[in-house]
């Protein structure tokens, strides 16, 4: 078994505590009140932006076999899932350029930031994300909800595309086998976790 298996195995429980989240659940069912789903676009649209930095600082110390995957998760975070953000923020009445960071928000974006500073731990603190999206897009896609909107946030998440990458991050982790993986891992889905705590 691989250290992204062993990842996983050991981030299940946390993945689970996502899918059982006020949150989570209620954009499953579609009903999930206006002003929470504006609050949490906000804080994510925040989030990402630092991940574009994060990606882009390990890019600058990556293997050559590893920078392309980089590049693209990069890029497709700033033109795809940021394109999301921007698309979804009129129907809810988000200020994306004007919002602030949460304190679930500003704890997750400096370990990240930090933990990039080695890149053995920078991937194993950033997958949770990767892994975690990509899981409940899955999971949601399995019975979406009718609401539109909150079925193209899971059409998102459940583009194959999407696992693709995150597939690619665990075969970078296994190409690197940092040996702190499962602190940063386990660190990054506690903050995961957390974030779907919207203020």
């Amino acid at each position: 078994m691989g250290i992204s298996q062993e990842l996983h195995v050991i981030g299940r429980p946390l993945l689970e505590a996502q899918l059982a989240h006020p949150t989570v659940r209620g954009i499953a069912g579609g009903d999930l009140p206006d002003e929470v789903f504006r609050s949490w676009l906000e804080q994510d649209y925040l989030y990402l932006l630092d991940y574009v930095r994060v990606f882009s600082r390990l890019a600058w110390q990556a293997p050559d076999a590893h920078l392309s995957t980089l590049v693209d998760l990069a890029y497709s975070t700033w033109h795809e899932e940021l394109d999301l953000h921007r698309s979804l923020s009129a129907g809810f009445g988000a200020n994306l350029g004007g919002a602030k960071k949460g304190p679930a928000c500003a704890a997750y974006t400096s370990f990240l930031l930090e933990s990039a500073a080695d890149y053995g731990n920078g991937l194993a603190a950033l997958y949770p994300c990767m892994w975690g999206y990509s899981s409940l897009g899955r999971i949601l896609a399995e019975n979406p909800p009718a609401e539109p909107r909150y079925k193209a946030w899971v059409d998102t998440y459940a583009d194959p595309a999407f696992a693709a990458l995150s597939e690619r991050i665990a075969q970078m982790i296994d190409d690197v086998r940092p040996e702190r993986a499962e602190e940063f891992f386990l660190e990054g889905m506690r903050h995961e976790l957390a974030f779907w705590d919207v203020p």
